[in-house]
């Protein structure tokens, strides 16, 4: 019979080494012996060892001190204790840090071998549960980006797909989803990993700044320009350039931006002096950029530049099965960030945060559970530690129905208009958000808005 498990016997007497030895030898375990705990310690410092077995009282280190140094070294390694019954509390002591269990002497060698056979499956079973953990992680993130869902799969699929290219990438999707998540992701995952991720805000910075920013500027290209500057295309030189909300950008620097994605070259502001450039570029945008065309405010040209691929990112509230795996990760991230040790929320808070719509998002979510666990004096998050906001919609039920009126016509108006006034506060009066969050087209919103008169500039 072989185990191909390396046990470690730390014993100061010879006749334990002798009966041990023979008798885990023969059941085909690998036995290393030490007679003191130096001895012991010297060898931990030089290999690995499955399990040990420990005696507590030996001379010079005793069991305790042994114990405490080898979890130091290795703290998730079985340690099973070897005691007289007259040391039975320094085994519990043991046990408390850190020991898997204890067999007192004499001992049977079933008892031994049982003890043994039970700490070795658990450090297996914990080994397994790190490996299918890390797995699952692999299988549902990419990046920071977490997910799995059906709609997170099916962008997972379209990174992996698009990474790897050399292709113009437009990111779509609402204020929190993530976009800039996914245009790292898709760099670090190209052959342009070693090379610069620039940034660009394009809805930041007016006009004329933004293009100096863009494509830098030659001393006295205007007043304040006292030396020659790089601009950005420069610095993301064979790497990615992101632009993000780039809607934002007029229509006079969308001319040479397209111009650059043309012929791939460039000249500074006040410059006479072609530059050329080999840059990867990844747009987002929140609004739709075909709807911007219609209005003449986005360049139907740019737009063929770059939509060659088009990754659509789903808002929470459509995937709403991610949000536990979404909370694990941000409740991981601010123990790390906080030194806390927080395991996780209530059942009550994980119906609230999965009640609600999310019009923040991803972003929104992170910020809720950052609070939270900032907050938290205990183990578990509970409701009391959630923004007043997410609590109010409990309070919409029953409470509003006190005046004792239930004509069905009414109440469902009224319902309705505030159900859409919230929407429109949480859309920040964006109508096309708000229609998205009540699930309608924006046209019938608009219908909604006159029959209701409700007045949109009053929110």
């Amino acid at each position: 019979m072989t185990n191909n498990f390396l046990i470690h016997l730390i014993d100061d007497e010879p006749v334990i080494h002798d009966v041990l030895g023979q008798l885990l030898s023969a059941e085909g375990y690998q036995v290393e012996i030490s007679s003191s705990g130096e001895e012991a310690l010297t060898k931990f410092r030089e290999q690995e060892f499955d399990l040990v077995l420990l005696d507590l009282l030996m001379p010079g280190m005793d069991g305790l001190e042994v114990l405490k140094e080898i979890k130091k070294i290795d703290p998730e390694v079985p340690i099973i204790i070897i005691t007289a019954y007259a040391s039975v509390e320094s085994a519990l002591s043991a046990m408390k840090m850190g020991a898997f269990d204890y067999i007192q002497k004499p001992f049977k060698n079933e008892e031994l071998l049982l003890t043994i056979s039970r700490a070795l499956e658990h450090r297996q079973l914990k080994e397994e549960n790190i490996r299918l953990q890390s797995e699952l992680k692999k299988k549902f993130s990419f990046g920071n980006i977490i997910g799995k869902s059906r709609e997170m799969m099916s962008v997972f699929e379209l990174i992996k797909a698009a990474a790897p290219t050399r292709s113009t990438i437009l990111i779509q999707g609402e204020s929190g989803t993530g976009k800039e998540l996914v245009a790292r992701a898709i760099h670090l995952n190209s052959d342009r990993s070693q090379y610069p991720f620039v940034v660009v805000n394009s809805g930041s910075l007016p006009p004329d700044l933004l293009e100096s920013h863009l494509f830098g500027h030659v001393k006295g290209a205007f007043t304040g320009a006292v030396a020659d500057k790089k601009g950005l295309f420069e610095a993301a030189d064979r790497g990615t350039i992101f632009f993000d909300e780039i809607s934002s950008i007029s229509l006079e620097t969308q001319v040479k931006l397209l111009r650059v994605m043309q012929d791939k070259e460039f000249m500074r502001l006040g410059g006479t002096k072609t530059i050329k450039v080999d840059v990867r570029i990844i747009a987002a945008t929140n609004t739709d950029l075909e709807e911007l065309i219609q209005q003449k405010a986005f360049r139907k040209d740019l737009f063929y530049r770059l939509n060659v691929i088009k990754i659509e990112l789903p808002p929470l509230r459509s995937r709403k099965e991610d949000i536990p795996l979404l909370v694990k990760h941000f409740i991981q991230l601010y123990n790390q960030e906080n030194g806390k040790e927080v395991e996780g929320v209530s059942e009550e808070v994980m119906e609230i945060l999965m009640d609600y719509n999310w019009p923040g998002n991803v972003r929104e979510l992170e910020n809720v559970l950052e609070r939270a666990v900032v907050l938290s004096k205990s183990k578990i998050i509970t409701k009391e530690l959630l923004p007043p906001f997410l609590l109010e919609g409990q309070k919409f039920g029953y409470e509003e129905f006190n005046d004792y009126n239930f004509n069905l016509k009414e109440k469902t108006l009224e319902f309705q208009k505030k159900l859409i006034v919230n929407a429109l506060k949480k859309a920040g009066g964006i109508q096309k958000q708000a229609a998205q969050m009540l699930g309608l087209k924006p046209t019938t919103l608009n219908e909604m808005l006159k029959r209701l008169k409700i007045n949109t500039h009053n929110i």
